[in-house]
């Protein structure tokens, strides 16, 4: 169902690229919504979509409870409000237009109000969502980060 191409850059070479055969279009105002962690996400492309690099959803951030994903990256795009994000104990304010990179293993949450897109790679799973102890520091926590 893939079509397999081989990049050659230089020295090395990477094969077995799959790339998607069929485009695909959302709307968000068609897609399901649910209840999260961040508060509420619109699914526009989730775990049920087929041959997709990433799953995709418009979340309205309400204040976010800090967790963390052992094998899932996250980006956080800010499209509209102000806030601040929470990363490893570290707070960062963002505003429209702001872009965070969450690497696999770093506690994050939010405060403030702010529609964001948040782009995951791969898909969380419900087995990848995990929550600091309480009192107690998940950076010290020895499979914060599973190098699956």
């Amino acid at each position: 169902m893939f079509q397999i191409i081989t990049l050659h850059t230089g020295n090395a070479t990477v094969s077995k690229l799959p790339i998607s055969p069929t485009p695909l279009i959302r709307h968000e105002d068609e897609c399901p919504s649910e209840r999260s962690t961040c508060g509420w996400r619109h699914l526009l492309i989730s775990r049920q979509d087929r041959d997709v690099a990433a799953w995709v959803h418009a979340v309205d951030i309400d204040g976010a409870q800090e967790h963390y994903h052992r094998q899932a990256t996250e980006l956080y795009y800010v499209l509209d409000g102000a806030g601040s994000v929470t990363l490893d104990g570290e707070t960062h304010d963002v505003r429209t237009g702001s872009l965070v990179h969450i690497p696999p293993g770093v506690v994050h949450g939010a405060q403030g109000r702010m529609r964001v897109l948040v782009v995951g790679i791969p898909d969380i799973s419900d087995g990848d969502l995990f929550f600091p102890e309480a009192g107690g520091s998940a950076a010290t926590d020895p499979s914060r980060i599973n190098p699956a």
